[in-house]
């Protein structure tokens, strides 16, 4: 299976990214991806720019295990994870997951079972500064419910 993983400061080409995972897996039958977004409004007010920090070394692996579980759960033929850090501005992409299989099923679902542990388990820290002033962006309960539609039943 290919599999890449990046944290890194840059942006990145969603087309370059998408076309080189194509070419690394030419039996694929389906192609998903997500792309977030850094949004321009937060929950109280309008947002100018989010801080990410990461802990290098830890964040990477814990991308990595992540990819590894959808691999294991999933007939998945390629991954792709881009994360980025440092000080992005309204709209700018900040993370990039994308999944190549035989058929979309597997592919869609492997794609959000990734967001929905990226967003619980990979250790990243969000700061939101705007209008509002500046504050670190609390764990939500709704991405922990999210992720919690994925676990197996005992």
């Amino acid at each position: 299976m290919y599999l890449q993983v990046s944290v890194q400061a840059e942006d990145f080409d969603l087309g370059a990214e998408l076309q080189q995972l194509k070419a690394a897996t030419p039996q694929a039958g389906a192609l998903v991806n997500f792309v977030g977004l850094v949004r321009e409004l937060a929950a109280d007010g309008q947002l100018s720019e989010m801080v990410i920090e990461h802990y290098p070394g830890m964040t990477e692996k814990a991308l990595h295990q992540i990819a590894q579980t959808a691999s294991q759960r999933w007939p998945l033929l390629g991954v792709r994870m881009i994360h980025r850090v440092g000080t992005l501005s309204g709209q700018a992409q900040i993370v990039l997951v994308a999944t190549t299989s035989l058929h979309r099923q597997a592919a869609f679902e492997a794609c959000a079972f990734m967001m929905d542990y990226l967003k619980t388990e990979a250790p990243f820290w969000k700061k939101e500064i705007g209008d509002f002033g500046q504050h670190w962006v609390e764990a939500r309960a709704s991405d922990e419910q999210a992720k919690q539609q994925w676990k197996l039943p005992k």
